[in-house]
């Protein structure tokens, strides 16, 4: 089975914000699937999406992204996941909007969510889509940019970029991490 956790802050203050598309890539995933999300053995919300392979779990953190470690290491404790199996979906500000980079390890790169996982797990050995959300203005707080809401001119290409993630994580679910890196690491076509 994989793990596949979309990074994000619980609660509607924040379900429209540039941190939540991990949020967003989990939502558009189990709509695709039919599935849907219920509490778990862990302080998250998951989906079982069937399939090969023990199919897949979909993930949403409730813990708030700085303590995302946590419900992570919980669930691959419980359902006894190897780290080679997770995947984990983040906002990128150092990504042009609407881009997509898919890594098989690496380190958090500033990303708080990230650095709670790896803090966790011990590990920086674990795959992980990072969605472009762009920098904003950057005379601007970097928080507040990503914690504000979708701004009108972003919003198709973060709408398009969700969508495209969602298809990235069902490569990673079917082909593993080197095929969706070499499918999906390209630039959006404009």
């Amino acid at each position: 089975m994989k793990l596949v956790v979309g990074l994000g802050n619980p609660g509607p203050k924040y379900r429209d914000t540039l941190h939540n598309v991990g949020f967003m890539t989990m939502d558009v995933l189990a709509a695709r699937h039919g599935a849907a999300f219920e509490s778990a053995p862990a302080d998250a919300l998951t989906a079982r999406v069937r399939g090969a392979g023990g199919g897949w779990l979909l993930v949403k953190p409730l813990t708030f992204m700085n303590r995302s470690g946590a419900a992570v290491g919980d669930l691959l404790r419980f359902y006894k996941i190897p780290v080679e199996d997770l995947l984990v979906v983040v906002d990128e500000v150092a990504l042009p909007a609407g881009h997509l980079r898919a890594r098989p390890s690496g380190s958090a790169g500033g990303h708080n969510g990230l650095k709670s996982i790896i803090g966790v797990l011990g590990t920086e050995q674990f795959s992980r889509l990072r969605i472009g959300v762009g920098r904003g203005d950057p005379r601007r707080d970097l928080a507040d940019h990503v914690l504000s809401m979708i701004p009108p001119d972003l919003r198709p290409a973060i709408d398009e970029a969700v969508v495209r993630a969602a298809d990235a994580v069902e490569c990673f679910a079917r082909d593993g991490i080197e095929k969706t890196m070499q499918v999906f690491n390209a630039s959006p076509q404009v």
